[in-house]
């Protein structure tokens, strides 16, 4: 009997450490001999070779990168990345899988993904499925195993441009760059359009304070913020008029983050004048900041490179505290159009650029950051700001 139970339980352990080998080193291996060949293809006419991820295909969009080491499926479920192609400058992708609770919004929406290597297993016991599957099953292609570092140097010289990646064999280089032409560039589009609510929905009906959120592309950890701080937030399409929501009841705004051109939305720079012209709290967050610039008759301008991370120094010049901050964005309110009104104050600046990174009207409860201070993935240094916002409806 004992040596029967010995030998059971010697046998689980070799089978247990066959299937490890298996999973760990034999099936990557079997995997990436089978990996077919992709290419990218940027707009300047420079070209990268790897092998394909994700689902196999076409797709472009404007090359942006993301120096953040985790939360790469916060990153790719956020609507401000909507019709970019994402540098994910971490060496590992996919190494612990998707899980369901760390999503953004109802789906992935970069258009692809760029990355060195990319894991087909992953080793989180709470995930719930493999990136390669959730990938494929939101139809986004990537490319891995080329030189990220390469490639983010190059666009730190060059700039943001549009780029292409391909692991369709049947298409040449000539065929790649004859689509590409074709591709708009990122300014003078409006995107919002694209990943707004369809019509309004709550988050937290038993909450105290009546939020209006104004749904440019929004983010879920933003309304998950102001739930945990009492409020009952009801989300509305970018284009809903303001009656609707007063007539709603709500005690206070928030304009959320989004993708596109904030100076190509001129009807929402329209309806952000008249929230603040309610005279009710205003809160905005990247997008919905950049919008509330511009209806101060504020500017805003594309970046030579965007800001895209979760290790961003921000200073808040009202308390001079430092802030670690979240961002995500590729256009920036300028600093001389904010120098040039008086009735405009300059709250928070970046440290490594000295860009708008905060602004707040003087003679009205409204106050906006270029950052996230939702912060998912990322620190959680600037979630002061939601407390702040709620001061200001009491």
């Amino acid at each position: 009997m004992q040596k029967g139970y010995v030998f059971n339980v010697s046998l689980f352990f070799c089978a247990y450490f066959c299937k490890l080998i298996f999973l760990h080193l034999i099936r990557p291996i079997m995997r990436y001999n089978e990996k077919k060949k992709a290419v990218l293809l940027l707009q300047d006419g420079t070209i990268f070779r790897g092998n394909a991820a994700g689902f196999q295909g076409t797709t472009h969009g404007e090359i942006a990168f993301n120096t953040g080491m985790t939360g790469y499926q916060e990153i790719f479920t956020d609507p401000s990345y909507l019709k970019q192609i994402i540098v994910m400058t971490t060496s590992h992708i996919g190494n612990y899988g998707t899980a369901q609770a760390e999503v953004e919004s109802d789906s992935v929406k970069i258009s692809g993904l760029v990355c060195k290597k990319f894991s087909d297993i992953f080793s989180r016991e709470s995930a719930n499925e493999g990136l390669q599957e959730y990938l494929e099953k939101n139809r986004v292609v990537a490319i891995s195993d080329i030189d990220t570092r390469a490639l983010v140097t190059h666009i730190r010289d060059k700039g943001a441009m549009n780029c292409i990646i391909s692991s369709e064999e049947d298409k040449s280089i000539e065929d790649l760059k004859t689509e590409l032409n074709r591709v708009p560039s990122m300014e003078g589009l409006i995107l919002a359009d694209q990943v707004t609510t369809k019509k309004p929905f709550d988050f937290n009906t038993s909450g105290k304070y009546k939020i209006a959120l104004v749904d440019y592309g929004v983010k879920t950890n933003i309304a998950r913020c102001l739930a945990e701080r009492g409020c009952h937030v009801r989300v509305f399409p970018y284009t809903t008029p303001l009656k609707e929501m007063l007539d709603w009841g709500a005690q206070g705004f928030m304009l959320s983050n989004g993708p596109g051109d904030p100076g190509a939305m001129k009807n929402s720079i329209l309806g952000v004048r008249e929230i603040v012209n309610a005279g009710l709290p205003v809160f905005g967050i990247c997008l919905g900041h950049q919008l509330l610039a511009l209806s101060q008759n504020l500017k805003t301008e594309k970046m030579f490179n965007g800001h895209r991370g979760i290790n961003h120094p921000v200073l808040n010049l009202i308390t001079g505290n430092g802030e670690i901050t979240s961002q995500n964005h590729g256009f920036v309110v300028t600093r001389e159009s904010v120098n040039e009104n008086e009735a405009i104050q300059i709250t928070h600046k970046h440290l490594n650029d000295n860009t708008v990174q905060g602004i707040r009207l003087k003679d009205k409860p409204v106050f906006s950051v270029q950052y996230h201070p939702e912060a998912s993935a990322g620190p959680h240094d600037s979630r002061y700001l939601f407390d702040d916002f709620i001061s200001l409806i009491k």
